[in-house]
């Protein structure tokens, strides 16, 4: 009884023990320690810092400014976060170029990812030279490791490729029950400079040493190196970073470590960087031979990446990239490639639209010109397009357009997009003058309608993340010379979050054009991927009757399209009701029976009721067996076919 008793009590003690050693270490996240240098071993702490909080939070990181990442603008691009709130929290204008080797803050969206925090941006390889330990080390400044790119990325690391998309997950982390117990309510990923110990990093954003001490799971004695993440505690948002002229990251002389006096350890706490010549050295030696390795491999073809695990379909984002860029600004004035897009000096776009001459106007703020022999689409816009800009730089898809560049000058964005040669599908329905030059036939019509169905199903169901887009319209819809149907303008879309209530979220900013916006969404705010569903059938809607979703006079009101359907579907006499519905200028030269079908999954896609709606996976594959079966069908067929539908429908 007596030994079961020291036995017991032996074990509560360890247990208590054990609990309090978890409990004082939760606010820890373990330091890198330089062994993101080492690519080909395995470190759980390279992955990326625990979950050990939260499982989403607003978090912040920290950026120094290069030649080619200049502005807020290029900057949010890199590294998927908003140029408006980077200018804004760094007190500077989101166009103007920053001093190479400023320090700013980055606002990003953290979140847990199984086992580690991250904030996902994407990156595309350009120069055959490009490794996962440059990508990490050199263009993301050790905001990430080649062990994460590698784990997290289709392609093996010997076998990468020019204009390989990849995944880059950068650390950040959320504050545990811990830290916000004791007041803290951001952490910030801090990158370790030449010259930087502990106390420095402290004062700098005004917290306490111990807490970037306990943090990091660092001592006084502790040794931290450039181009490291710590994560600094901070209980107020951060604000500018004050311009402090640090040395340039280059190699240089080692510091060498102060000894501090044993009187001395508590009060100064300093944590010498670690720099060694050897360590120098071995890494440029590491790097030189990379770079020899990759050109060589490079001279020897292209290769293809891993079979197995693939990334979905995509389209050239660079056809209007230099074909020589080398990575570098030339003395002629080669133009900066970020990620897949083409940073255009504003003279090339002058040159191109003539100076932005009522000739080359589209519309409104858009015209035409000839970059390079290539005819792309040159929008002006102000104010925060970064959004549009981060998405569709990620989207890869022949339905989405394509977005090849940009152009920042004097407070105006101009983005360059692919050329769509037949405008807009509202110009190609509604639009007489267009309209008497080109109809648009039966098999086009269903073709159009596959066309956005198959962009809006990727852009729901096979993108990371999910987005939705918002704002569809037969005005966002462009059609390209064989008249394929290609969804633009994102300027609203927004990224689909809890996925597992249907991705439902709320707004109070309800904006959109009248007869597309869904019921929920105009009288509630309510945003889930069946808002596009609904727009969807509007459109489907269009493609059947030439009507525009909402139209009317003084007398009758305004009558909306998504509302008619349902009378010409219900009752007696749907055959004729259905003729009368269908746009006369296809003179019945269409599939009844098929055009039934569309106006049914048109009535179900603007259901009043959302979870009435089908998902737009449903509904790309009724599309794909309409267009089949509209693809095989023979106009002198009509008359069979008609008499599907019954005499007492």
């Amino acid at each position: 009884m007596e030994f079961s008793t020291s036995s017991n009590l032996s074990f509560f003690f360890l247990l208590l023990c054990v609990s309090i050693i978890l409990l004082l270490s939760e606010g820890q996240q373990s330091y890198v320690n330089n062994k993101q240098l080492d690519c080909y071993n395995n470190y759980s702490v390279t992955d990326g810092f625990l979950c050990n909080g939260p499982q989403r939070c607003n978090s912040y990181l920290a950026f120094r400014s290069t030649p080619l990442y200049d502005s807020p603008a290029i900057i949010a691009y890199l590294l998927g976060s908003e140029a408006s709130a980077i200018a804004q929290i760094n007190n500077i204008s989101d166009v103007n170029k920053i001093p190479t080797d400023t320090q700013i803050l980055v606002p990003v969206n953290c979140s847990c990812s199984a086992t580690f925090y991250q904030h996902n941006t994407s990156y595309t390889l350009k120069d055959a030279s490009e490794t996962y330990f440059t990508v990490a080390n050199n263009t993301f400044q050790g905001l990430t490791t080649c062990q994460a790119l590698m784990h997290q990325n289709p392609y093996d690391s010997r076998n990468l490729s020019v204009d390989s998309q990849l995944l880059v997950p950068l650390r950040c982390a959320c504050p545990s029950r811990n830290q916000t117990a004791n007041g803290v309510r951001f952490l910030l990923t801090d990158l370790v400079d030449w010259g930087d110990s502990i106390s420095s990093i402290a004062q700098t954003f005004g917290v306490d040493e111990q807490s970037i001490y306990d943090a990091n799971g660092l001592s006084w004695n502790s040794l931290i190196y450039p181009f490291t993440p710590l994560l600094v505690p901070l209980k107020t948002e951060p604000t500018k970073i004050p311009t402090t002229q640090s040395p340039a990251p280059s190699i240089s002389p080692p510091v060498e470590p102060s000894i501090v006096p044993e009187s001395n350890k508590s009060s100064k706490k300093w944590v010498f960087i670690a720099v060694g010549i050897g360590a120098a050295l071995i890494l440029l030696a590491l790097s030189g031979f990379l770079i020899w390795f990759f050109r060589l491999r490079s001279q020897r073809g292209k290769p293809l990446p891993p079979q197995g695990k693939r990334l979905p379909e995509s389209v050239n984002y660079t056809a209007a990239a230099s074909e020589n860029y080398s990575g570098s600004v030339s003395s002629q004035g080669l133009r900066n490639v970020v990620e897949s897009l083409t940073l255009y000096k504003f003279e090339e776009l002058q040159k191109a639209t003539g100076f932005f001459s009522e000739a080359h106007r589209i519309k409104g703020s858009v015209y035409h010109g000839a970059i390079k022999g290539d005819t792309a689409a040159i929008k002006r816009m102000r104010g925060d397009v970064s959004n549009e800009i981060t998405i569709l730089k990620q989207i890869s898809h022949s339905h989405v357009i394509r977005l090849s560049g940009f152009c920042v000058h004097e407070g105006n964005t101009y983005l360059v997009y692919e050329f769509a040669e037949n405008g807009s599908l509202s110009e190609c329905l509604h639009e007489k003058s267009y309209r008497n030059s080109s109809c648009l036939g039966w098999k086009q019509r269903i073709q159009i309608a596959y066309d956005v169905a198959d962009g809006l199903n990727y852009l729901h169901n096979y993108t990371n993340p999910p987005y939705i887009h918002k704002d569809l319209k037969s005005t966002n819809i462009l059609l390209d010379r064989n008249f394929r149907a290609k969804i633009a303008n994102f300027g609203l879309a927004r990224t689909v979050e809890n996925q597992d209530e249907g991705g439902l979220q709320l707004t109070r900013h309800v904006v959109g054009t009248q007869g597309y916006m869904a019921p929920e969404y105009l009288e509630n705010g309510v945003v889930t991927p069946k808002l596009d569903v609904f727009t969807f059938g509007v459109v489907i809607l269009e493609l059947l009757s030439g009507r525009e979703a909402a139209s009317g006079d003084e007398k009758k009101g305004e009558l909306l399209l998504s509302a008619s359907i349902e009378q010409v579907l219900e009752g007696e006499n749907v055959r004729e009701k259905l003729r009368g519905f269908i746009d006369p200028s296809l003179r019945h030269e269409y599939p009844l029976d098929l055009a039934f079908s569309m106006a049914q999954l048109a009535k179900n896609c603007v259901a009043h009721d959302l979870n009435s709606r089908p998902t737009m996976a449903e509904v790309f594959m009724s599309l794909s067996k309409i267009l089949s079966s509209s693809l095989d069908w023979d106009p002198s067929d009509e008359l069979e076919h008609s008499r599907s539908l019954g005499h007492g429908r």
